[in-house]
Formats: C-alpha cells, structure tokens, sequence
C-alpha cells in the first residue's frame, strides 16, 4: 500500500531514484474529438518509490521546487521524452508532438535552455516533435524573463503552450504579453458546470484565441459532455481521462498504433495581408483607417446562418444605425433584420465571397428599429470580403452604405416612367429618355418597332439626324433645346416635323435633377399633331 513520504524522504532519495528510473515519464493523449485523431500528448512525471509506492505530484513536486531540484527532475524528464521519441522513430513508428514543462524554477536557470538543446541534438530528435509547457503563474514576478526565454525557444524552432490557462488571476495579462502558440484551457474553470458564467467566459476565450491565431486545447475533459461542448463553441481539441488516462510509454505506444494522427491547425486561417494583432491595437495605423478614413465598416463573424458583429466604426452607425447604441448594434444579428428573400440574397454573397476570396457586393432590405426613432425599413449595399476562416466558421470585412433614398427616388422614377410607356403604346405617342452625362438616349418600345431605332443611342442626337429621324434643318433648334435642358430648363417643348414625310409632332422635354439640383435625365416625347392643335 503507498505511503506518503515527507519532505526529508524525498529529498533524501532523489537521487536514486533519478539513477534507478523511479522517477520516470506517463503520456496523455491530446485528441480532435471532432476527427477522433490524435493531435500531441503531455509528457507527466510520476514517482514510483520500490517500498512506498507511488507518490502523488502534489506532494512531490513542491518539495523539489523548494529545494532547487525540480530542474534536474524536469531535465530528466526531457531526456526520457527524446529516448521514447528516439525509439519511434527506429522503429518507423509514428510520432506526435510531445510537450514538456518547464517551470519558472527552471526558466532562472540561465543555461537551462542550452541544456535542452544539448539532450535533443545528442538523441537527433527533430524540434517538431518537441513542445514546451509553461504555466501562466510562471510569469509572475518575471515577465521579462519568462518573454526572453520564449523568443529563444522560439529562435531554435519549438513550439510554446501555456499550461493550466484560467487558473490564475492574470490570465488575459500573461496572454497579452506572452507569444504562445498552443492555449490550454483549464477546464476546472466550469467547476462541474457547462452552462453559466463560466461556459460564457470559456466561448468568449475561445473565440478572442481565434483572433490571435492561436489553437486551444481543453485539459481536463472527463465527459462527453463537455467534450462536445467544447466543440459546439469552436475547440475540438481536448485532454483528459474521457479519452486517456497518463500511460507509461509501453501503452502510449499502442495507442500511436491504435489512433490515426493529424497535426494541430491554427484556429483561424486569416489572410495573410491582415494582422490582426495591429488591426485590434487602438494606436495602429489599421485601426486609424477603420475608425476615419473609410466609410461605414464592420467586422463579422459567420456560421450556420447566424452573424456575430465584431467590430463597428462611427460611420456604419451612422449609415444604419437609426440612433442605436454601439451596443444595440454589437448584440445584434443583422440576420434578424432580413426578410426570406432579402437573407438569401446576403448569404448568396457571403458564400460568393466564400469562394471567390475577392470583394462581392449587393443591395438588400433590412427591418431596423430603435428606441428612438421606432421601426424602419431602410436598403443597404454591402462590399464584403472574406479575412478569416476555420472550419464552417468565417469572419468578412464589410463596408456599407445606406442607398435608401436614391433607391426610393429611382423606384418611384422607374414607376412612373413604366406607368407612362404603358400608356404610351395605348396613344399616338413616343418616348424616350435621355442621359446628359453619357449623351445616351433609350427609346420606348414604340420607337424601336415603328421607327427602327436601337435599344441605345449613343452620341444622341447626331444618329437621328444622320438616319433622317430627325430634319437636318430643325438641327440648330434642336440642339438649342438639349444645351437649355442641360442648364437647367425643366420643362421645354417645341412643334417639329419628325421622319422623311416631315410630320409634326410635338416634342416634350421633362428635366430630373440629383439631391444638389444639377440636371440627370431629360424624358422626351413626341405626340402626333392633330387638326386644330
């Protein structure tokens, strides 16, 4: 039956059981619960006394730490790690990553580094196959220190995670400050409990760790259910007893046999003229353009249909914000604003942008309503492009722009010039439209199959002169008419004979103008003159 040994036991044989293999190496398997392949593995020192049997590491471990032995224990352990990996590789078995810790205890050993290096060129173990755990309290007291020893690891090629993430108090600090390239979380944050505070605080970990590009691994998963939780808010990767125990080496091994591999994966492929580190940084340039020099922008995130907007800058607030908070704006899901038709037309452009990997554009109708100024129905056109992806996950650049009173205007315009044709075909009259800043001029359907002209006139009115159309001798008077419509006439009109048997018509011209009053469309028609007229 173990027995606990105290302090002085420990110490007393620490060294025997260094040289005996008492103190030795079990491997956890880090395993994608989505795949069910395995990823890496931790590698966990044990201490197994020949007469007291096994000790706990939270007995052992403290005792070591005190006494300035717990870098020559974790020296141990390493090399151990490159003979394992070392008999892998002999055997042309396959080889994940391991990790190994490394304590602030050792991080104060200046040549503790070199000492590393040393046991993995002696074994010829490649540095992918090697990563480094530290513990966020590691930081504490030292971060200049711990900041230089992972730009040296970083320098020699290993991978860095951050152990037991959550379990201290300065977690977002020691992350802000810290480059890692693994996160793990410590699922004794959700005390038993998916749901709650504590299942709200991991999702948002999780998700702020995709905008550092930083894959997350879940330690401590004991059940399905919170494996599969982890994986409904984007981290797949999991360790624990729900798929594996520590094993000794032996076993381990079986299970590299057992388990099909895969490498890790970045939580969120961004596109590689984005960094999304400046982006964020308040005092960036980036974020200098987001906030004055463009229009309304947004950042969102999408997945299975559902928007999560990121980021909003003062423009987009204004364009379609109708006096909403910035809050009100952040808690939404523009999906909600959509009606059926309107919602395919934005996804149909965001799966374009999916593929395309370019800017996509349309223009939809969105429900909005404030407290302030009650509900409204307001059109948008929206530039997308796709900046970052992870699986079914996909975060877009929006630049938007509120188009609904030129919309209306043009739909009340296209509605009463349709009215208008209509009546035309039903009456003696011909119509068309003519565009001062192109000098094109687009004829009803009257004109085309009466008269022969094309869909398009362009260079209007040379064409109907040079086609007989139009008398040439009217052509002076005629041009007098466009150049006073271009200064601004709105209403001009004229009696002039029209095709070979010089007819009379009598020709009308109607003036549209933009919001600052300069003239955009001239509407003509041309009525046929009856008797007494």
């Amino acid at each position: 039956m173990a027995k606990r040994m105290t302090g002085q036991e420990l110490i007393g044989c620490f060294d025997e059981a260094l040289r005996n293999g008492h103190i030795f190496v079990c491997y956890q398997p880090k395993i994608n619960h989505t795949t069910g392949r395995m990823i890496g593995a931790e590698a966990l020192m044990r201490w197994k006394h020949p007469e007291f049997g096994m000790q706990y590491p939270s007995d052992f471990i403290p005792v070591l730490e005190e006494n300035d032995l717990i870098y020559k224990a974790d020296l141990h352990v390493f090399e151990d790690v490159c003979k394992f990996q070392k008999a892998l590789l002999t055997d042309r078995i396959s080889a994940v990553p391991i990790s190994f810790n490394m304590s602030r205890h050792d991080i104060i050993h200046e040549d503790y580094i070199d000492l590393l290096e040393k046991i993995r060129i002696k074994y010829d173990i490649p540095v992918r196959l090697l990563h480094v755990e530290i513990t966020e309290s590691s930081a504490i007291g030292g971060m200049e220190l711990v900041t230089g020893t992972l730009r040296k690891l970083h320098e020699l090629g290993y991978k860095v995670e951050m152990d037991d993430f959550g379990s201290g108090y300065s977690s977002l600090n020691v992350l802000k400050d810290l480059d890692v390239d693994v996160i793990k979380l410590d699922m004794r944050f959700l005390s038993g409990d998916i749901g709650g505070r504590g299942g709200t605080i991991i999702s948002s970990i999780v998700q702020m760790t995709k905008w550092l590009n930083t894959p997350v691994v879940a330690e401590g998963v004991e059940t399905i259910e919170q494996a599969d939780y982890m994986k409904s808010i984007g981290c797949s990767y999991i360790q624990g007893y729900l798929y594996s125990k520590p094993v000794e080496a032996e076993e381990f091994t079986e299970k590299l046999r057992r388990f099909d591999h895969e490498p890790a994966a970045a939580a969120m492929d961004l596109i590689s003229t984005m960094d999304a580190g400046k982006f964020w940084d308040p005092n960036s340039l980036e974020t200098l353009i987001f906030n004055n020099y463009v229009g309304g922008a947004a950042i969102f995130r999408y997945q299975n249909g559902k928007c999560d907007i990121l980021r909003i800058n003062q423009k987009y607030m204004k364009e379609i914000g109708m006096n909403m908070t910035e809050k009100e704006i952040l808690c939404s899901d523009p999906m909600d604003s959509f009606d059926e038709e309107n919602k395919q037309i934005f996804e149909d452009t965001l799966n374009r942008a999916i593929r395309s990997c370019d800017e996509e554009s349309c223009e939809t109708w969105r429900n909005v309503c404030s407290k302030i100024c009650g509900p409204d129905r307001i059109c948008v056109r929206s530039d997308v492009r796709m900046i970052g992806k992870a699986e079914n996950e996909y975060i877009f650049y929006a630049m938007v722009r509120n188009i609904t009173a030129e919309k209306k205007r043009f739909m009340a315009v296209e509605d009463s010039e349709r009215k208008f044709r209509m009546a035309s075909e039903h009456a003696n009259v011909y119509a068309w439209e003519y565009i001062f800043s192109t000098k094109q001029m687009r004829p009803c359907y009257r004109c085309m199959r009466d008269l022969g002209v094309p869909a398009v006139v362009e260079n209007y009115p040379d064409p109907v002169f040079e086609t007989g159309l139009f008398p040439m001798d009217y052509k002076d008077m005629y041009y007098e008419m466009l150049r006073k419509l271009e200064d601004g006439a709105e209403k001009l009109e004229a009696i002039i004979p029209l095709t070979v048997g010089r007819i009379p018509f009598h020709v009308r011209y109607t003036t549209e103008f933009d919001e600052n009053g300069k003239p955009l469309k001239a509407y003509g028609s041309a009525t046929l003159v009856v008797d007494g007229e």
